[in-house]
């Protein structure tokens, strides 16, 4: 393998184009006509246009395929998002003779389909959620299969117990789900997560689990090659979330001992295996408070918070994945945890305002610096913020010998990080570093929800700080057309945290 071609944008293309330079691969990037001239594309040894403006540019696994075979390219990185977890594009990169740099499409195929992971990871003894998958034969009537789901459900809810969460089968992201406190809600809750799934995923078989209140997040990142050898590389803990998407991330989980750890990676050896797994793949599950812990499902794929694990284990997942698509046996020694690592994910959005996605150029972009400190990026001061794209601006990781180390450095960090021009999370990131739950390390799902049950608010920033933000946002031409000026953290022309000095 000479050459590499990353179907994807963004700090996650980034990150795979500069594992590739240190690997000694030609680095081959594609973009959007809307992203002629993105971070992306100038970190790479060739970059080449796609068709169309937006995400769907970056969905046409075509498109990719084609561009890889008239520019010699041998195989192909999907990240994360967009193309990473579709059997069907797997299969294709192979088919035209390309290396995928990846699981084979089976273990994605059959890891993806929620019902089936849940069966298959049954019978490779690894312990899942109490639940019940329904099984209905479609019969091309969708009114006729809703109501044999209805009946199914209302039947598997007696046995399973509420409350309980009904999942759809393709689903992710929290798409086609619907937790239900009782039997009164459970037909409209059905209805409403086939609707949802059919629309996103054009499947909508579902099934039920009990709804584990209370529990915390807590994922197993495994490898695998081609010579036989899995391993495992210890666990993250991502409960701190908000409408199941990780907010907060950290390296190792500050409640798993040794015994649990070895536990857990034995179990997430076991899923992989199952399926005959090669690559990198992270296998997740829900632990409760006296330790014992379910199978959740297994992304297939590199997760948006490996950096955390690269940290703490010295691994560097991506040169790892690049080795074992090229058919070479992995390089990783023997698990050894260093310190602590913490990730938090720098959005432009408005957390005072039910985080909607934020717009608007990035007049001034300043991350922290210092030891400790990793920031994974794909946006530089002077670019615009797009509302066709994800609004992740980047991750900013820091690594420590203690937790407690770890978690001051992040707020130091993020009371140091400058952005004007578009309202991003920083300010809601520098809270959560105060929040009771996270300093004490007993975090879980509904952290959130419990700690801002009306939504998070920001506080007024401070006089030194609305002087600062007036004069660079007028220096560089993003005052608003009104006389107010910036408003606080909740200006589209302001996003520093008001602790800044």
């Amino acid at each position: 393998m000479r050459s590499v071609l990353v179907a994807n944008r963004g700090e996650i293309a980034c990150r795979v184009l500069r594992a590739c330079k240190e690997a000694g691969l030609r680095a081959v990037s594609v973009h959007a006509e809307d992203e002629v001239g993105a971070m992306h594309t100038e970190m790479s040894d060739l970059s080449l246009s796609l068709e169309g403006s937006g995400a769907l540019a970056y969905l046409n696994g075509d498109a990719i395929i084609a561009a890889a075979l008239a520019n010699d390219v041998d195989g192909i990185h999907p990240g994360f998002g967009f193309l990473s977890e579709r059997a069907g594009f797997a299969q294709a990169v192979l088919d035209a003779g390309l290396i995928w740099i990846g699981p084979s499409p089976n273990a994605i195929e059959r890891m993806g389909d929620k019902m089936t992971a849940r069966i298959t990871m049954r019978e490779a003894g690894v312990p899942v959620i109490p639940g019940e998958e329904i099984e209905i034969e479609s019969s091309g009537d969708e009114e006729a299969d809703l109501e044999a789901t209805l009946v199914a459900v209302r039947s598997a809810s007696e046995r399973v117990g509420f409350p309980l969460l009904l999942k759809a089968s393709a689903g992710g992201g929290g798409k086609g789900m619907r937790a239900v406190e009782s039997a009164d809600g459970l037909d409209e809750a059905v209805r409403g997560a086939r609707r949802e799934a059919i629309a996103a995923f054009g499947d909508g078989r579902v099934y039920l689990e009990r709804l584990l209140r209370g529990a915390r997040h807590v994922e197993v990142q495994v490898l695998a090659d081609a010579h036989g050898r899995t391993v495992h590389l210890g666990e993250r803990e991502c409960s701190v979330q908000r409408r199941h998407q990780k907010v907060f991330e950290e390296a190792p989980c500050a409640v798993v001992s040794e015994d649990q750890r070895q536990r857990m990676g034995v179990a997430a050896i076991a899923a992989a295996e199952a399926v005959d797994y090669v690559g990198a793949g992270t296998v997740e599950f829900l632990m409760e408070d006296d330790g014992t812990f379910h199978f959740l499902e297994m992304n297939t794929r590199i997760q948006v918070e490996h950096p955390i694990t690269e940290l703490v284990t010295g691994v560097d997942l991506v040169r790892e994945q690049l080795r074992i698509a090229a058919g070479e046996p992995m390089t990783v020694p023997e698990l050894a945890m260093r310190g602590h690592a913490i990730e938090v994910r720098i959005y432009a959005e408005d957390a005072a305002n039910g985080f909607l996605p934020s717009i608007g150029p990035l007049a001034v972009f300043r991350p922290p610096t210092g030891p400790g400190l990793r920031l994974d990026t794909g946006v530089r001061e002077g670019d615009d913020v797009s509302p066709s794209y994800d609004p992740m601006l980047a991750k900013l990781i820091v690594h420590a010998p203690s937790r407690d180390e770890a978690l001051q450095r992040m707020r130091r960090a993020l009371d140091e990080f400058v952005i004007l021009g578009t309202t991003t999370n920083v300010a809601f990131l520098r809270d959560l570093c105060d929040l009771d739950a996270v300093v004490s390390a007993t975090t879980s799902t509904t952290t959130l929800d419990d700690a801002y049950p009306n939504g998070w608010e920001a506080q007024p920033a401070s006089e030194p700080v609305m002087a600062l933000a007036a004069v660079l946002a007028s220096s560089r031409g993003v005052v608003r057309a009104d006389n107010d000026g910036p408003s606080g953290p909740a200006s589209p022309f302001l996003s520093l945290n008001r602790r800044y000095p």
